[in-house]
C-alpha cells in the first residue's frame, strides 16, 4: 500500500493573473486564430522560417501543394501574378503545420 501525505498550501495568485486549466488555455489559443488570415510575413513569424525556406520545404512540393492550394480545395491562396499577396487561413494552416511537422522537416 502506498503512503500518502496530504498538505494544504495557500499559494497567492496576483490580482493581475488567473488560474485556468491547460484545456482552457489551449482553447483560448485556438480561438485567437479562428477566422483570421495570415500573409507571408505572418507565416514567417509563426514558423521562424524565411520565405525561401517555406517555399522550398512547404509551399511548392507537389505533395503539400495538392492539400494546401485553394484551387484544390485547400486553405492557401497562391498568388497568380507578381504583386499579388499570399493568404493563409490561420487556424487551418496552424493545424497543418502541427500535424505535418515530421513530413516538413523530413523532406
Amino acid at each position: 500500500m502506498m503512503q500518502q501525505l496530504e498538505v494544504n498550501l495557500i499559494i497567492p495568485i496576483p490580482n493581475d493573473s488567473v488560474l485556468i486549466t491547460k484545456i482552457e488555455l489551449e482553447e483560448f489559443q485556438r480561438q485567437q486564430i479562428v477566422g483570421v488570415y495570415w500573409n507571408m510575413k505572418d507565416l514567417e513569424q509563426r514558423t521562424g522560417r524565411k520565405i525561401d525556406w517555406l517555399k522550398v520545404k512547404l509551399l511548392f512540393p507537389v505533395h503539400f501543394r495538392k492539400t494546401l492550394d485553394v484551387d484544390n480545395g485547400g486553405f492557401v491562396y497562391y498568388p497568380k501574378s507578381k504583386g499579388q499577396a499570399w493568404a493563409f487561413h490561420a487556424s487551418k494552416m496552424a493545424n497543418f503545420l502541427d500535424k505535418n511537422f515530421h513530413r516538413i522537416f523530413k523532406e
